[in-house]
């Protein structure tokens, strides 16, 4: 366990052997690198299973596949949770697509129509605003029809660089 504290760089994010261009030290996969940041989060991955679908400067779309034994309520309908959960793991993906670790300062969401079970939602998020030490990132979750479920925006505080993403790819 110390081993792997200690291979984490100073804003805990796990070290990586990608390439790198040799002028500005910038990943040449940005995608590639938040990914592998990702992998160690045990909320999305291992908790949730929520997929990274696309990753983008400014924005991203992330999915999770409603399971009924997983995500229903009480009433027999996808648990209003299990959606935020997945809009809430958006934010950390795209502060990251423009190089900056954040963490949520205020959070809203509008639900707009439930899911039916066994399908996938997905979560597509843009930065409207991003500002030296915040940012405001909104979003939108669609069923595998397109149809509108939710809408969600964020205020989020920027709280450290990520190495070797840039601001602008």
């Amino acid at each position: 366990m110390k081993e792997h504290e200690e291979a984490r760089s100073k804003n805990g994010f796990p070290p990586s052997q990608l390439p790198r261009d040799p002028e500005t030290g910038y990943f040449l996969d940005v995608p590639a690198r938040i990914r592998e940041i990702y992998t160690h989060n045990c909320f999305m991955a291992d908790f949730f299973h929520i997929h990274i679908d696309e990753i983008h400067c400014g924005g991203a779309q992330v999915s999770l596949h409603i399971e009924h034994d997983k995500h229903a309520n009480h009433r027999n309908v996808v648990h209003g949770g299990a959606l935020t959960a997945l809009a809430d793991s958006v934010l950390g993906v795209t502060g990251a697509s423009v190089g900056e670790a954040v963490v949520t300062v205020s959070f809203s969401m509008n639900f707009i129509s439930n899911v039916s079970f066994d399908g996938t939602v997905r979560m597509i998020s843009k930065i409207k605003h991003h500002g030296r030490t915040t940012m405001v990132i909104l979003g939108e979750m669609f069923d595998e029809h397109d149809k509108l479920l939710a809408t969600m925006m964020a205020s989020m505080m920027n709280v450290d660089k990520i190495e070797g993403i840039p601001r602008k790819w």
